[in-house]
């Protein structure tokens, strides 16, 4: 599988069913993790303490009843049937259907959009243009024309988000402790609540420790850990229908969720947020959906998760029918409790190594959500580190995983049993199940243009029913509930302060730029020394000159004899070709050698790492120099002309590079490091005769800037709130933002440069 340039991007390109089956066996310890452990404690945290049974049926019935229409409800109809449709791409997850919404209608919050944008092959796939009328019409004109609209929908996305993270923290706990339970079965009397706590903390620990070398080394166990899993509960159930209660399977009928609220009442309906755990996990087949393809997601669960999941269901319920009278207090409903006396230590090894499974897939799922989150400008920057070199999606950020397994050994310790946890994990996972079918709802208008209808139909039906279950969760608020609501309200407190921070940041620089007439009336020489070398002035403006360049001149005597404006954007679609990746320009005459280059990249994508980062650059601005002397335009044009420039391959005709050992002096800062010099040499004209004399007098005076070096301009800005403000906004931009910023990691490219080369500026922004 490979996230960066799999089957999955190119729907058009057929896939082989030995694919498809390898992609469905692979998807199965990637995606079901999660789902496939979720028997381990459903029946446990329904029967927690708000069902009284009785030594009729019903009860269990009912349950069973319950789980397997939602079951065949949700996953099945409203995920494998249509949501899994809805993908970006190839690319599925809530970030996802706002891709997709903002591509369709002008909703992005931040006004750094480009026409040039419009003509990305992802941008133009699929759905591109958009014929809506009547309804879908009028909506899609008052989501561009309200910012009040706008904001709720990316609220809505971020609250998602913030679930997503919630369970990725509570996840790991519940099917931790639940399978470590098993001991309570198998271990004296009275002590296995000694080792319950301490064995799964020891787990979780182990389990965070190793997202640090990175999960592709023994991602190879995962398919096969779960496989046995799924194998090992559908027999045990097969079992136990067989041994216990062969008519079990009158259950299925949904006579048997009528009765059941008719006689358990109140009790029954709080027993639903333990009844819908066995959905957790649903939500990774939309998510992951960018490492495998919609027919091999659709294969897995169909034929394999589904039917092993409904037959563990029902082995439960048929040995519970058998035995739910309580005989004494040490009577416990759990998993073990269904397994065969002799299995019971097999099976709780494969639990846990099941567990530990499923709780990979969500940690690993909240790296991918943060990252995401970064690239829309509503989280601070964090590290990333790719474990893969095959596989863009394989990452990890050491800053949330502590962070995680901090939050997750406090769950863990202080609940210290699976009730509350499961009343936490139930409330976050139908939340983001909510999110999606409210998104769902506006691309079945705005993007499949479809009947408006058909949306309002989706969103009642499947809304209706996650909306009951949020209902009976929510009514669990004091016991366990509130925790994920605590951690979503941190965690989107601090995405909405860094989002309306950088907005506020961006509009200043907006508003603020020097006009081109500022630059034309200064001259080539900008009023001051020219000296060797290229100036890269980093910006996240678009177009216009930023404020940083009049500063900076205002107090130095001096400047680079070649200026590049550089600006990194992220484009609402997963992944930019490489072929497409930059933006070059010129900021004025030729003569005066300012360039502007934006590097486009999606949601998904992986940024210039150290070494790539100078050869694009200068290999972009190359090609861009080579191209505009073919146009042929004479004097100057006001408007910005930006090129579309590939990846460094397109430059063979034009320049050579090469590296070289750098033989710096023994007292380098460096000289630990084996450093590499890269070098760009044009050819002669002899061997490149579509290069004119101007064209390589331009591209040889930008080799010999390179050759002087390269010093990287980086703002340094302090945003403080202006006069006048409202308590609310100086709180959050000289407080909330200021701490976020100050405490936020610095751009990843700018690693490339040493500190010798690096130049800040000092500016105040007056938001």
């Amino acid at each position: 599988m490979d996230n960066g340039g799999g089957s999955a991007k190119h729907p058009a390109k057929k896939e082989s069913w030995r694919t498809v089956l390898a992609l469905a066996y692979q998807s199965l310890g990637v995606v079901y993790g999660d789902l496939s452990t979720s028997p381990l404690y459903v029946y446990k945290s329904t029967f927690a303490e708000d069902i009284q049974h009785s030594e009729t049926n019903e009860e269990i019935y009912g349950v069973l009843s319950f789980v397997f229409w939602t079951l065949t409800l949700i996953p099945l109809l409203k995920y494998v049937l249509i949501v899994l449709r809805a993908d970006d791409n190839g690319e599925g997850g809530t970030f996802a259907l706002y891709s997709l919404l903002c591509r369709h209608a002008r909703v992005s919050t931040l006004p750094n959009g480009q026409l040039a944008d419009e003509d990305l092959y992802e941008y133009k796939k699929q759905w591109a243009v958009s014929t809506n009328n009547g309804l879908g019409l009028r909506l899609r004109s008052a989501l561009e024309r309200h910012r009040v609209l706008q904001k709720i929908l990316l609220t809505l996305s971020l609250l998602g988000a913030c679930m997503v993270i919630g369970d990725g923290i509570l996840t790991p706990a519940i099917s931790v402790f639940s399978a470590v339970s098993g001991l309570e079965l198998l271990v004296a009397k009275h002590h296995h609540q000694y080792i319950e706590v301490p064995l799964a903390c020891i787990i979780l620990v182990f389990l965070f420790y190793l997202q640090h070398f990175g999960t592709h080394r023994i991602g190879f166990l995962f398919g096969p850990v779960v496989i046995t899993w799924l194998l090992c509960i559908s027999a045990i159930g097969v079992y136990n229908i067989v041994q216990w209660n062969p008519h079990v399977y009158q259950a299925l009928s949904p006579y048997y969720m009528y009765k059941f609220l008719k006689k358990t009442r109140r009790g029954g309906w709080m027993s639903l947020g333990g009844i819908l755990l066995c959905i957790t996990g649903s939500e990774a087949m939309f998510a992951d959906l960018g490492h495998f393809s919609q027919l091999s997601i659709k294969i897995a669960f169909s034929f394999v998760v589904y039917p092993s999941l409904v037959l563990a269901y029902m082995g439960q319920a048929a040995y519970l029918s058998m035995h739910h009278i309580i005989e004494n207090d040490d009577y416990q409903i759990g998993f073990y409790v269904s397994v065969p006396e002799k299995l019971r230590w097999p099976v709780l090894a494969i639990a846990i190594l099941a567990a530990v499974v499923g709780s990979q897939a969500i940690i690993t799922g909240t790296f991918s959500i943060i990252k995401q989150c970064s690239a829309l400008g509503c989280f601070p920057r964090v590290k990333i580190i790719h474990t893969s070199s095959k596989i863009c999606g394989r990452i990890y950020i050491p800053e949330i995983n502590w962070t995680m397994m901090l939050l997750c050994l406090a769950v863990t310790i202080g609940f210290r049993n699976t009730k509350h946890i499961s009343n936490a994990s139930g409330l976050a996972v139908i939340t983001v199940m909510l999110v999606t079918t409210c998104l769902m709802s506006l691309v079945i208008i705005l993007c499949w243009n479809r009947s408006t209808l058909l949306a309002i139909g989706f969103m009642l039906f499947f809304g209706s029913i996650e909306a009951l279950y949020f209902l009976a969760a929510l009514i669990k608020f004091l016991e366990g509930a509130w925790v994920p609501v605590a951690l979503s309200f941190i965690f989107l407190v601090i995405m909405l302060i860094w989002h309306y921070g950088t907005l506020k940041k961006y509009e200043f620089d907006l508003h603020n730029k020097v006009s081109l007439n500022w630059l034309l009336s200064v001259g080539p020489d900008l009023g001051i020394v020219r000296v060797r070398g290229i100036g890269l002035i980093h910006t996240e403006l678009v177009s216009g000159i930023p404020a940083i360049l009049s500063h900076f001149v205002a107090n130095l005597p001096a400047f680079h004899q070649v200026l590049v404006f550089f600006c990194i954007k992220y484009v609402p679609v997963p992944h930019v070709r490489p072929e497409e990746r930059f933006l070059v320009g010129r900021v004025g005459p030729k003569e005066y050698r300012v360039y502007r280059c934006i590097a486009r990249y999606g949601y998904r994508d992986i940024l210039l790492d150290d070494v790539a980062f100078e050869e694009d650059l200068v290999c972009s601005l190359v090609d861009f120099i080579r191209r505009d002397g073919l146009d042929s335009h004479d004097g100057f044009e006001n408007e910005e002309k930006m090129a579309v420039v590939g990846t460094p391959s397109a430059f063979a005709k034009c320049i050579k590079i090469w590296e070289e050992d750098d033989d710096g002096d023994e007292d380098s800062s460096s000289a630990d490091v084996p450093m590499k010099k890269v070098r760009f040499v044009i050819p002669e004209s002899k061997s490149s005769p579509e290069i004119d004399k101007h064209v390589e007098a331009e591209l040889q005076e930008l080799m010999e800037a390179r050759e002087a070096g390269m010093a990287f301009i980086l703002g340094h800005c302090q945003v403080k709130a202006k006069a006048g403000s409202s308590a609310i906004k100086r709180i959050a931009i000289d407080v909330g933002y200021d701490f976020l910023r100050r405490n936020s990691r610095a751009p990843t490219y700018t690693s490339s440069f040493p500190n010798a080369s690096t130049l800040e500026v000092g500016m105040i922004y007056h938001v």
